[in-house]
């Protein structure tokens, strides 16, 4: 990070980590009501009042900040984005615990949940 940090200037990099920070809370949004879905009978800590209205307007609230930034972020943002789908694509999916359960010719491994 002192390398970017020390060439890029200051406003490129608060924006490139503002529209990564809105894009992983637009996802969290989505993640919670994928699941609220999907495991309705999941055991939840906690429930927030409001039910779909307040991961929905997290996501609105999270595109609209995301839209009024510059067109470069948004080239430099899926430009990072395919990167590190590459990376992971090649290297960690391969490399993952997941995958080598899925992969032929290996024993399964056994997982036990939390």
């Amino acid at each position: 990070m002192g390398i970017p940090a020390g060439l890029l200037d200051i406003g490129t990099l608060a924006d490139l980590s503002n529209i990564g920070t809105l894009f992983a809370f637009a996802l969290v949004g989505a993640g919670v009501l994928i699941l609220r879905y999907r495991e309705p009978d999941r055991p939840r800590s906690f429930r927030v009042p409001g039910g779909p209205i307040v991961p929905i307007m997290t996501i609105l609230t999270c595109l609209l900040l995301m839209a009024g930034l510059p067109i470069t972020n948004w080239i430099r943002f899926f430009s990072w984005l395919v990167i590190g789908l590459f990376v992971y694509h090649f290297y960690g999916h391969k490399h993952s615990t997941l995958g080598l359960e899925n992969s032929p010719g290996t024993a399964p491994v056994k997982r036990e949940m939390p």
